[in-house]
C-alpha cells in the first residue's frame, strides 16, 4: 500500500513541529511538504536530519509541487479558511486542528469537501483523553442540573473560552436536552463565557499547557471530570488516526469522537 502523502500547514508552530515529527515517524505516511507564513528558504530538515522536504510560505506552490493526499492545518482561523478553499480545489483531504470556526465556516468546509469529493476532519481537540472527557461529561449531564467548566491554558493562547470548552458545553446541553440551571442573581464579567447555563472560566498563565475540568453539582454532592495535557505529544495519536481516516471519507466530520465510535 502506498504511503499517505502529507503536507503540514503551520509547520513552524508548536503543534506544527509536533505533527512534522509524528508524520515523519509513521511508516504508512510520507511528509512531502511544509508551509509556514514565517518561513524562509525552500526546504525543511526533518527532526532526525534524514532528509529535507520542500518548504514555502506559499501553500499553493507546495500543493502544486508535492501533490499530497492530506493537508494538516494547525494555524489560525483567518489563515485556515483560505487554505481549505485552496486544498479542496486541488482534491486534497483536510485534517484541521485550528479552532474558532463559525457555523457558516464549518458549513462551507463541508460543502467544499463534498463538491470536490474529499474528506475533512475538524477537531477542537486531538487528545484521546480529552475526547473521552467530553464523552463522560455528556453521560453525566443527564443527571445533574448545575455544571461549570474551568479551562486552563498557556498565556499565549489566542481564544477564550477554548474551543474544547465550548464543544464540551454544547455536547452536555445536547445530551441533557435543555439548558443547565444557574444560581439566581449572579453576574460576572471575568474572562470566560456562558453556554446555555454552563459558566466557563478561562485561565491563561505561563506554565500551563491545556487542562480542563468539568464540575457538576447536586444537593450534597459534586462530580469532577478532569483532563490534563502534559505535553503536545499527547495530540499526535489523534492526528495520525485522523490522517488515516480522512482519506476514506467525503465531507466534513466534526470531532474526533465520530471516528472513535463514541
Amino acid at each position: 500500500m502506498k504511503p499517505i502523502k502529507v503536507v503540514v500547514y503551520g509547520a513552524l508552530g508548536r503543534m506544527g513541529r509536533e505533527v512534522v515529527s509524528a508524520v515523519s515517524r509513521e511508516s504508512e505516511m510520507q511528509l512531502v511538504g511544509a508551509v509556514d507564513i514565517q518561513g524562509s528558504g525552500d526546504s525543511l530538515a526533518l527532526p532526525d536530519s534524514s532528509r529535507t522536504v520542500p518548504f514555502s510560505s506559499n501553500l499553493d506552490s507546495i500543493l502544486s509541487a508535492s501533490h499530497p493526499d492530506v493537508l494538516v492545518d494547525f494555524t489560525i482561523r483567518k489563515a485556515a479558511m483560505p487554505a481549505v478553499r485552496t486544498a479542496t480545489a486541488r482534491g486534497v483531504h483536510l485534517v484541521i486542528g485550528t479552532t474558532g470556526f463559525t457555523a457558516d465556516e464549518l458549513d462551507e468546509i463541508d460543502k467544499l469537501a463534498q463538491a470536490h469529493h474529499v474528506g475533512a476532519i475538524v477537531a477542537p481537540n486531538f487528545a484521546l483523553g480529552a475526547v473521552l472527557m467530553i464523552h463522560l461529561a455528556k453521560i453525566a449531564a443527564r443527571y445533574f442540573d448545575y455544571a461549570e467548566i474551568i479551562e486552563l491554558h498557556h498565556h499565549l493562547k489566542a481564544d477564550a473560552p477554548s474551543g474544547t470548552s465550548l464543544s464540551t458545553a454544547k455536547a452536555m446541553v445536547n445530551a441533557r436536552g435543555k439548558p443547565f440551571s444557574q444560581p439566581a442573581g449572579q453576574q460576572s464579567d471575568s474572562r470566560g463565557g456562558n453556554s446555555e447555563g454552563i459558566t466557563i472560566h478561562s485561565v491563561r498563565l505561563p506554565g500551563l499547557l491545556a487542562h480542563q475540568e468539568v464540575l457538576l453539582g447536586a444537593p450534597g454532592q459534586t462530580l469532577s471530570i478532569r483532563h490534563d495535557t502534559i505535553n503536545r505529544e499527547c495530540f499526535m495519536p489523534g492526528v495520525i488516526l485522523a490522517i488515516k481516516e480522512v482519506v476514506k471519507r467525503t465531507g466534513l466530520v466534526y470531532g474526533l469522537d465520530k471516528i472513535l465510535g463514541l
